[in-house]
C-alpha cells in the first residue's frame, strides 16, 4: 500500500527560528513512511534553504503583516489540495483552521491539529474552531491535552515534541572555570521568568560570588530586563549575548554548569510553556536544569533527577535550587547524566514514529 500523502499546513517554518518551526521541519524531515507537502510562508532566504534541506515546501509569497500573510496562507490550502490530493491535513498551528475546514469540507480529509497553549491565549475563537473542524488534536503536554478537552476535543493524543539526541557541534564538553547559569530563550515573554532570574541572583551570590547568567536570545524585554538588573546591583553578573547561531548556543549549553528558566503560568491558565523543549536540549549538554513546577515543564523535567521543579514567581527557591546545583557539583553531574539518558527517550525518529501511527491510522490505513 502507498504512503498516506501528507499535506502539512503551517505560517511557522524554517528559516524562521523558534519551536514551533524546529517541530515542523524535524516532523517533515523524520516522516519516512509518508509523503510530506510543507505549504508554508515565504522567506529571503528560503530558497538555498530549501534546496539543501531536499524537502517538498511549497512557499507562499508574502506581502506585509504577519496577519495577512496567514490569510494568504489559508487562501492558498484549498487550491494546494487540490494539486496534491492529501490522505490527511496536518495543521501545525491554529490559524490555519480556515484553510482546514475547507479541504475537509471539500475532499472529505481528516485534519490533525498540533494545539501548544499560547496560541490558545491570544484567540480562543480559533482554537474552538480547530477543535470542532479536527479529527485529532496532537498535544505536546499533559498541561496542553488539558487545554484541549476543556475547550471540548474529544479526541486528544499526546505526542511531545522531539530532540536532537546527539548535539549539532562536537564541542568542548570542559565547563567555564567561572560558575556559568544558563538561559537560552528570546526575551518576548515575561512568562519566561527572566526577572525571577535576576531576583534570584544577589541570593545566589551570597552562596557562589562569582556566578554570572549567561542569557542567549533577544526581543523587546531586553532594556527593561538590563534595567532590572541594574536597579538588583548584578548587572555585572549578567551577560546578555542577543541572538546567535545554532553553533554558539551549543557552545554555551557545553560550557555551563546550569540551566534555568522558571517559566510560569500566567494568570488565566491558558497560556505559558506548552512543554519546553529547551530543557530536553539542555539535558542532551548534560546540564541539570531548574524550571518552574508548572505547565508543560511538568513532562519535560523529572524532578530530583533531571533537576529541580520549583515555584517559578518565588525568587528564593529559584535562587535555593541554583545555588544548590553550583555548590555540589556531583549532585548537579548526577542530573546532567540523567538528563542526557532521559533526553534520548525523545529522539525525533521516536517522536516520529508516534506520529505516524496516527496519521496511517487517520488515513484509513491501519
Amino acid at each position: 500500500m502507498s504512503a498516506p500523502r501528507v499535506l502539512m499546513i503551517t505560517p511557522d517554518f524554517p528559516p524562521q527560528r523558534g519551536g514551533i518551526q524546529l517541530l515542523a521541519h524535524r516532523i517533515a524531515a523524520h516522516l519516512r513512511e509518508s509523503t510530506v507537502r510543507v505549504l508554508t510562508l515565504g522567506h529571503a532566504e528560503a530558497g538555498p534553504w530549501d534546496r539543501r534541506e531536499g524537502l517538498d515546501v511549497v512557499r507562499v509569497a508574502g506581502e506585509g503583516s504577519h496577519r495577512a500573510d496567514v490569510a494568504r496562507l489559508n487562501a492558498a490550502a484549498l487550491r494546494e489540495a487540490r494539486r496534491f490530493g492529501p490522505d490527511v491535513v496536518l495543521c501545525m498551528h491554529i490559524c490555519v483552521a480556515p484553510a482546514a475546514t475547507a479541504i475537509r469540507q471539500a475532499f472529505r480529509v481528516p485534519v490533525l491539529t498540533y494545539m501548544y497553549a499560547r496560541e490558545v491565549a491570544a484567540s480562543r475563537r480559533l482554537a474552538e474552531l480547530s477543535v470542532r473542524i479536527s479529527d485529532r488534536v496532537v498535544a505536546i503536554s499533559r498541561y496542553t491535552a488539558r487545554i484541549a478537552e476543556d475547550l471540548g476535543a474529544r479526541r486528544v493524543s499526546l505526542i511531545t515534541p522531539g530532540v536532537d539526541a546527539e548535539p549539532a557541534t562536537s564541542g568542548s564538553t570542559q565547563r567555564l572555570q567561572r560558575p556559568t547559569v544558563l538561559t537560552v530563550s528570546r526575551m518576548t515573554e515575561r512568562y519566561k521568568g527572566h526577572d525571577v532570574m535576576i531576583r534570584a541572583l544577589p541570593l545566589i551570590r551570597t552562596h557562589v560570588p562569582d556566578v554570572q547568567w549567561a542569557v542567549v536570545g533577544d526581543g523587546a524585554l531586553r532594556g527593561s530586563l538590563q534595567r532590572l538588573a541594574e536597579a538588583n546591583g548584578v548587572a555585572d553578573a549578567v551577560l546578555m549575548r542577543g541572538a546567535v547561531d545554532d553553533a554558539e548556543r551549543d557552545r554555551w549549553l557545553d560550557t555551563a554548569h546550569v540551566f534555568a528558566m522558571p517559566s510560569r503560568v500566567p494568570a488565566g491558565d491558558r497560556a505559558g510553556e506548552g512543554f519546553g523543549i529547551v530543557y530536553l536540549e539542555a539535558g542532551v549538554h548534560g546540564l541539570p536544569v531548574v524550571a518552574g513546577a508548572g505547565g508543560g515543564a511538568l513532562d519535560a523535567v523529572l524532578d530530583g533527577r533531571t533537576g529541580r521543579l520549583v515555584d517559578p514567581s518565588d525568587h528564593v527557591a529559584v535562587a535555593g535550587a541554583i545555588s544548590d546545583l553550583l555548590t555540589e557539583p556531583a549532585a548537579a553531574a548526577r542530573m546532567g547524566e540523567a538528563g542526557r539518558e532521559h533526553a534520548r527517550e525523545f529522539a525525533w525518529p521516536r517522536i516520529a514514529d508516534r506520529l505516524q501511527e496516527l496519521i496511517t491510522e487517520s488515513a484509513g490505513r491501519g
